[in-house]
């Protein structure tokens, strides 16, 4: 089983970068977006079930958009206005946790490698 993620760069206050994670090997009920960023722990972003449904965190609600291509077994993060303090490395997991447990990482039993996204002021 992999994830591989990609398209996060650099870029300015303001602007947008879409994240790509690719699943190989397996599908997942959940698949989800989070991030970390240097002395923090690992926060919880986006999530979407395999029905489409998508859950958020307070901080990039009304900003970032999680999607998901079944057919390619693909999630996407699309990040608008981005902000300085949305400067971390962000990773994709897959898991077949419960609704109630998916902003945890606990219940994701895959993780892809981390993409760096950093925003400038």
């Amino acid at each position: 089983v992999q994830l591989q993620a990609s398209g996060g760069g650099l870029v300015q206050t303001g602007g947008s970068l879409r994240l790509a994670c690719a699943a190989s090997g397996r599908t997942f009920i959940n698949m989800g977006w989070f991030r970390q960023a240097p002395g923090s722990e690992r926060e919880f972003v986006a999530a979407v079930r395999r029905s489409g449904n998508a859950y958020y965190a307070d901080a990039v609600k009304g900003r970032f958009t999680i999607s998901r291509d079944n057919a390619k077994n693909t999630v996407y993060l699309q990040m608008n206005n981005l902000k300085p303090e949305d400067t971390a490395v962000y990773y994709c997991a897959g898991g077949n946790g419960i609704l109630s447990a998916i902003t945890t990482t606990s219940t994701y039993y895959n993780w892809g490698q981390g993409t760096q996204v950093t925003v400038s002021s």
